[in-house]
């Protein structure tokens, strides 16, 4: 087995339910198309990375989805909690004996990539935490080598402030941590500006 496993959240794409706060802006069929295409670029950026694939899913398991189980191991829905619980369990269940370097990503980013990933891999070698800061303040990728619940516990998720306070958390527990570069969500219509995805395509 790898040593290296990457943990995937994913939204189950449902009209009305993915992209919220986009679809106050563009109305949520073009919402939920948009969020179609950042799910397409997450995968064909995870694929091309030697780790093991964990799928993470909000609500069911659909194993008809465009996760090909060749690459990819299927999961039970996340727990009911806040984001932070359910991230704390995901990672508690995928270290094991075997897998020694975990990463988290959502799949909202559209600039992730397969180097972006490798290049998060690679700090954890001589780093205890990596994270890759995302513009409005939080992150699209937290990777470590060692669980610690103290990342996970008394954050204001989906705020500007969830990145420092891990920082913080981090750094409270003597840990040493590396940035990978800021890249941007998809959480409004100006965020697909300049980037993979447009209006045009939708």
């Amino acid at each position: 087995m790898n040593d290296r496993a990457i943990i995937i959240f994913v939204k189950n794409p449902v009209l009305g339910r993915v992209k919220t706060r986009l679809a106050r802006d563009l109305g949520p069929e073009k919402a939920l198309a948009v969020y179609h295409q950042l799910l397409m670029l997450t995968r064909n950026a995870v694929v091309q990375v030697d780790a093991d694939k964990h799928l993470f899913y909000s609500d069911y398991v659909d194993l008809a989805d465009i996760w090909p189980n060749e690459h990819f191991r299927k999961y039970v829905q996340q727990p009911s909690n806040d984001l932070g619980e359910r991230m704390y369990s995901a990672f508690e269940e995928t270290f094991d004996k075997e897998h020694k370097k975990v990463l988290i990503i959502g799949s909202d980013c559209p600039d992730i990539s397969a180097e972006v990933i490798e290049q998060a891999f690679t700090a954890l070698e001589n780093h205890d935490v990596v994270i890759g800061p995302a513009k409005d303040g939080g992150y699209y990728l937290l990777g470590m080598n060692e669980l610690e619940k103290e990342y996970f516990k008394g954050k204001e998720w989906s705020t500007s402030s969830v990145r420092e306070d891990t920082i913080s958390s981090v750094k409270a527990l003597g840990k040493k941590f590396v940035l990978l570069e800021e890249l941007r969500d998809v959480d409004h219509a100006d965020d697909l500006t300049g980037i993979k995805i447009s209006l045009s395509d939708l």
